[in-house]
């Protein structure tokens, strides 16, 4: 059997991997368009704010150690650019520009996401960047490091943004974010996002919401950016943030079914609308654990266990995934955001008849040193009781009290045995009264 796999970041090598660690007779062949494989694309910012560290540190496992250890073929710099589906065939171009063609018996697309480029004037020119691959990382850090870099413009205000925001004001670089629409972080409660505008304004985050680009200028070094409401702002770099789309054309092309925000339809077993083709990782949907409804939540997780998915797919013993609960978590400055489930606004799509409390309740316990307040956005269900999803600002005790709420989540728990829960108690890390279990008691009221 000949398995071939398209992308050799998360999924693609966990498939791959898995597949030769169980059946070393299995020939595994990975195509990889870049140069890269194995990294933890996550870290980048972090890295980008210390000039002492390289990128190159991001990188899990090289290359030559998948080819040795493993045995696996991998070949970067090869980009797939069809699928031959009656062939069983996959056909593109090497790195020297000549074309090649493998056929394949299991086939798994793990192509990942890209960013997404507003179709205006400028986003070409040197000294605007994006940042999703470990060579977009590269590409910054040289670009600070090869001058001097004062001012910078982050169109976007997502996760990525928010992290690079404090990543440039770590090395002093004062910065600006826009974006069109009128709300920071339109998926939270409005006293919560509250609380990340107050943390990112007090480390001098110009935060400009509402105010759409219309285009950027490059003049004598510098960079103009032109916006519809306001005076032009001056940069040294611009860095668009503005989210990521799934690259689904191969697969599109290739006649294979699509799912919600045109990734790769797949199902439980990760396997797409041919029974020979399976994808995983960014490129692919998913069930949510709430709705079992499809969605897109492009996440790290979910891309190395839908790897292993496919591998299972692939060596005779498929195992369904349950689905996904968007459980996420960044730090922006000294604040910690997370959240799992679903948002309010989602919940309400879904057809749930929501009901949300917010709570503000302490990290510590009473009168121990050090505390400091976290907010708690929690929902849930009145019909049938269940608990909806949750959101947590705070300073400390968010990163990880969240995975409580995603495990309820998972597990379908309705609010009132939630509350009931057994969490650990101790002064330096929370009051007797959990705040997430202090959420749940009083949402109950509201149920």
């Amino acid at each position: 059997m000949h398995f071939l796999v398209i992308g050799g970041d998360a999924a693609g090598m966990s498939a791959a991997s898995k597949v030769r660690r169980r059946r070393p007779d299995i020939q595994v062949t990975v195509l990889e368009q870049t140069l890269d494989v194995s990294y933890s694309a996550c870290g980048m910012p972090y890295t980008i704010a210390d000039p002492s560290r390289s990128i190159d540190e991001l990188v899990v496992r090289r290359a030559q150690v998948f080819r040795e250890k493993l045995g696996i073929d991998l070949r970067l710099g090869h980009t797939a650019e069809a699928i031959d589906r009656s062939g069983k065939r996959v056909t593109g171009t090497d790195a020297a520009g000549q074309p090649f063609a493998i056929n394949y018996d299991q086939l798994l697309i793990a192509t990942g996401a890209s960013p997404c480029l507003p179709d205006l004037p400028g986003f070409q020119a040197e000294g605007v960047m994006v940042l999703k691959r470990l060579q977009d990382g590269r590409r910054i850090k040289e670009y600070l490091g090869s001058r001097p870099i004062k001012r910078a413009v982050i169109l976007g205000m997502g996760y990525i943004g928010l992290e690079m925001a404090e990543a440039l004001r770590r090395l002093d670089i004062e910065v600006s974010m826009l974006k069109p629409r009128a709300e920071l972080l339109p998926w939270m409660d409005r006293q919560l996002a509250a609380v990340v505008q107050e943390e990112l304004e007090a480390n001098q985050v110009d935060l400009r919401p509402g105010c759409p680009v219309q285009k950027i200028l490059q003049r004598s070094g510098e960079l103009r950016v032109e916006t519809e409401q306001t005076d032009p702002l001056m940069a040294d770099m611009v860095l668009v943030a503005t989210g990521i789309r799934p690259n689904s054309q191969l697969a599109e092309k290739a006649g294979l079914a699509l799912g919600p925000a045109g990734s790769i339809a797949v199902d439980r077993a990760v396997r797409t609308s041919d029974p020979h083709i399976f994808a995983a990782g960014d490129c692919a949907d998913a069930y949510h654990c709430v709705t079992g409804q499809k969605t897109w939540i492009p996440l790290a997780l979910r891309a190395n266990r839908a790897g292993w998915a496919a591998a299972d797919g692939v060596l005779g013993s498929p195992a369904e995934l349950p689905g996904v609960a968007g459980t996420a978590v960044f730090k922006t400055f000294d604040l910690q955001v997370a959240k799992t489930g679903l948002s309010r606004a989602e919940a309400q799509a879904a057809g749930f008849e929501v009901r949300d409390v917010v709570i503000v309740s302490s990290s510590r316990a009473h009168a121990h040193p050090g505390s400091s307040q976290i907010h708690v956005h929690m929902l849930g269900d009145a019909v049938s009781g269940r608990l909806l999803g949750a959101e947590m600002v705070g300073r400390e005790g968010v990163a990880h009290r969240i995975n409580a709420v995603a495990v309820a989540v998972h597990s379908g728990m309705n609010l009132a045995d939630f509350a009931q829960t057994d969490l650990a108690y101790a002064p330096p890390f929370g009051p007797v009264w959990d705040p997430l279990l202090t959420a749940a008691n009083q949402l109950l009221k509201r149920l």
